[in-house]
């Protein structure tokens, strides 16, 4: 499962599953043929859209809750079987600022609708640059970029992905956003999988110090904010001369980080060729 996770994750198969994964997609493709229908899931060809995807829904398939590009049966399949794999990729933490001082002046309903809305237009924001959505939850969203899905520039993806969710929060709009958002975004080697009971796995996951790291520039952004890692900058391409730069005490680290500032009106000079 380790090594089906990798492969999952960066598109690059270990020799030892090569095979068995290449004759698997090529059944489920047959299955799924004589369903049309577009988009159709990354890893099993089936319907998503179209007359095929209506057909599969009357079975109980439809798109992965964490991904629009699969189908909830593959991710059924890594959640069920648990596993995981360290790869490296881009990470996106986006935070609500000032939500305790929100939710004191509005009733319960009125700031529950407004993080509903929120989550609805992150989650819009994300998918649109292939993230994974990894987590909703309080007043926090997790974005993973992950090379099978952005390619290996998929810092690229994370940057204008959170330049993108401020702008769609009104950060760029003369009379202020609708919701104040502050966002960090890293590039690391993390552990993403399953996690849970051998009963019942039902959570994925990404752990590790760069994920933590990700974290800790997230809680540093102001609302409007996006403070980007050094190292997602250099995955990404980007040219940082003439940006603001901040050296960043964080908790946990002996030495201060290097971080670029970035906000919804920013233009953003990126090197043309793609790794």
């Amino acid at each position: 499962m380790n090594a089906i996770w990798y492969w999952y994750l960066t598109g690059d198969a270990y020799n030892e599953i090569d095979y068995s994964v290449r004759r698997y997609n090529r059944l489920m493709q047959l299955m799924a043929m004589p369903l049309p229908g577009k988009p159709r899931c990354l890893e099993c060809n089936t319907p998503l859209g179209g007359v095929g995807g209506k057909v599969v829904g009357l079975f109980g398939t439809s798109r992965a809750s964490f991904s629009p590009k699969l189908c909830n049966r593959c991710e059924k399949f890594l959640r069920k079987h648990g596993g995981g794999a360290e790869v490296e990729l881009s990470m996106l933490f986006a935070d609500v600022r000032g939500s305790t001082n929100l939710a004191e002046a509005r009733p319960p309903e009125v700031f529950a609708q407004l993080i509903r809305r929120f989550y609805s237009v992150s989650t819009e924001v994300l998918i649109e640059h292939n993230a994974l959505v990894n987590r909703l939850m309080g007043d926090q969203v997790i974005g993973l970029f992950a090379p099978r899905f952005t390619g290996r520039r998929h810092a690229r993806a994370a940057i204008h992905s959170a330049l993108n969710l401020l702008k769609a929060s009104g950060h760029a709009e003369s009379e202020g956003p609708w919701v104040p958002v502050g966002i960090g975004v890293h590039s690391g080697r993390v552990y993403v999988g399953s996690v849970g009971s051998q009963e019942q796995v039902e959570e994925i996951a990404v752990l590790g110090n760069e994920a933590n790291l990700t974290a800790r520039l997230s809680s540093q952004a102001a609302a409007g904010e996006v403070i980007l890692s050094a190292a997602s900058a250099a995955n990404a391409g980007l040219d940082t001369d003439g940006m603001e730069q901040r050296s960043l005490n964080l908790k946990g680290l002996s030495e201060p980080v290097l971080a670029y500032v970035l906000r919804a009106t920013d233009s953003l000079k990126f090197e043309r060729a793609a790794a």
